[in-house]
């Protein structure tokens, strides 16, 4: 008997398969947005791609296409993965976030018994980008604003994101009287919003400061940037 358990997602550096990117951005003004599938392993794969949300339901429709949606992969080779979009309302003030999915299914043995082949799922974050949005991500995280917060008692960080792009902080502490406190993993930062993250053992002070790194369009990190953490009212 040959069991196979599928949609089980891993992280990429787990996975058979490699994709090129960590992240894609799909400018609206173009019909589509691609990806390389590499297969560097020795074993062939079948291999699965789809988009959909961040509830990863694939319930809910999504105004996206991968093409191709499934093919075979031998080990050494790679495929192109081209994201076409289909005609939609999404809004034209911000980003908006999908999710590619490629997921790796092995060939089963025939001649093998009790065998447990394991589907793996990459995904990645797809960003939908307005081509009416000016400006640039990495020119425009100075606009992000800091203050302090207590809310009920709990020290929280206030980070209000005025501008269209999503921002997901590769590292992000406050400073200040001799205090330091890092977010970990902080959450993903939506465009047009405030997010509170909280503090742990940080007091009020007039001189907090934000010190915080971001993810760019390719993966790679921005300059660290400096910001004032001001009091919240």
């Amino acid at each position: 008997m040959t069991l196979l358990l599928l949609a089980t997602p891993f992280n990429a550096s787990h996975a058979a398969l490699s994709l090129n990117s960590t992240r894609l951005v799909f400018v609206s003004d173009k019909t589509s947005a691609s990806t390389v599938v590499r297969n560097p392993s020795k074993q062939t794969y079948a291999v699965q791609a789809w988009v959909n949300t961040a509830e990863d339901m694939a319930t809910i429709p999504v105004p996206f296409i991968a093409s191709p949606h499934l093919f075979r992969l031998g080990p050494g080779d790679d495929q192109q993965l081209q994201i076409n979009a289909l005609p939609n309302t999404l809004p034209t003030d911000r980003e908006s976030l999908f999710y590619l999915n490629v997921q790796e299914i092995p060939q089963t043995d025939k001649d093998a018994d009790n065998v447990l082949n394991i589907a793996l799922r990459t995904r990645i974050k797809l960003f939908y980008r307005p081509h009416q949005i000016t400006g640039s991500l990495t020119r425009q995280i100075n606009e992000l604003k800091f203050s302090f917060n207590n809310n009920n008692g709990q020290a929280e960080l206030l980070v209000e994101n005025p501008t269209p792009f999503h921002i997901t902080f590769r590292r992000l502490e406050v400073n200040g009287k001799g205090q330091h406190y890092t977010l970990k993993s902080a959450d993903m930062l939506l465009p047009l919003s405030t997010q509170a993250y909280p503090l742990t053992g940080i007091k009020p002070a007039t001189d907090l400061q934000a010190q915080f790194t971001v993810i760019n369009d390719f993966g790679g990190n921005t300059e660290p940037v400096k910001a004032p953490v001001s009091m919240a009212r």
